[in-house]
């Protein structure tokens, strides 16, 4: 093509002009901004320290396993600090704070949420538990580390949580966006998540901010646990806006269960494609069965549901 090149420069000059409008989308600041890259990159090295014997640091040769966690954790500790310290900037104490103030205050978030490692390795290791006993595809523990979605799914967020709970703006939402991309599985940072929380296939399972799912939870795929509207936007902030799923609950494929007063009993069975946006007591199992929801009880004297004829069954029009 002939003139190209003027073409080009009149082509630069008018992205440029659009840049100069003062949108949001228009901020230049790249390198004052935070890095995706790095933080994949830190994610990458963490799955190293909680698994040191399935993900291994191939560019470097080490003798001892002390010598090879002292490096990973010295290599996480000098860029999360960096990122740590860009993301507080978004915070009205630190927007203006000096950069060596900004940080001394990332380190100390940092160390803090290493010191947390243990207690993180703990949490993961009861869901690959939760994973090989649930599933009798399962062939072996390896297998559920290295290819199973759902379990990445819960490293990710077992890692962002704490970071959301040290309340380090942006950095979670980053790490549990970059899982979501990855295995199709959305849970938010925010959520509060018991032991042994099995997620199984998990693609298009949604967990909302301020979910709380207790001990022994079984997700399967296309499972929604969130909202029931968001018409409030940021008035809702900081609100109960997402059910609690209590202990020992299955929750089968499909199913969206919604809302911050919406309370699902322990040890209930809730079935698939099921719609629901009001408490169900314990012991209950819930399922669709032509236009009606299904509600059978087990016939458990739970106080939870003293007002329900333990031996009856509930339809309620959906």
């Amino acid at each position: 093509m002939k003139n190209i090149e003027p073409k080009i420069k009149k082509l630069t000059a008018d992205i440029l002009k659009d840049y100069g409008q003062g949108r949001t989308i228009d901020k230049m600041n790249a390198f004052t901004s935070p890095d995706m890259d790095v933080v994949v990159d830190i994610l990458d090295k963490l799955q190293k320290i909680l698994f040191p014997g399935y993900y291994r640091n191939k560019n470097y040769h080490f003798y001892t396993a002390e010598n090879n966690l002292q490096t990973l954790i010295e290599d996480v500790l000098f860029n999360l600090t960096k990122q740590i310290s860009m993301y507080l900037r978004y915070l009205p104490e630190y927007s203006n704070a000096d950069y060596r103030t900004g940080m001394e205050r990332a380190q100390e978030i940092a160390m803090e949420f290493l010191s947390r490692i243990p207690k993180i390795r703990d949490l993961v290791e009861t869901s690959v538990q939760a994973e090989f006993d649930g599933d009798p595809a399962a062939f072996n523990k390896d297998e559920i580390i290295f290819c199973y979605p759902g379990m990445y799914a819960i490293m990710v967020f077992r890692l962002a949580h704490e970071f959301y709970d040290l309340g380090v703006p942006m950095l979670p939402r980053i790490m549990s966006e970059y899982a979501h991309g990855k295995t199709g599985i959305d849970i938010h940072p925010g959520a509060t998540i018991g032991r042994f929380f099995f997620i199984d296939h998990g693609t298009g399972i949604v967990v909302g901010e301020t979910t709380v799912i207790g001990d022994n939870v079984k997700v399967y795929q296309g499972v929604t646990i969130g909202a029931l509207s968001t018409r409030g936007g940021q008035n809702l902030r900081s609100k109960k806006r997402h059910p609690t799923i209590e202990d020992n609950v299955t929750i089968y494929s499909g199913a969206s269960i919604l809302g911050g007063e919406t309370v699902i009993g322990h040890d209930s069975v809730i079935g698939g494609n099921t719609f629901i946006t009001m408490s169900v007591p314990p012991g209950s199992n819930v399922s669709i069965k032509s236009q009606e929801l299904h509600i059978s009880s087990k016939g458990r004297p739970d106080a939870e549901a003293k007002d329900l004829d333990q031996s009856a069954t509930w339809f309620y029009t959906i």
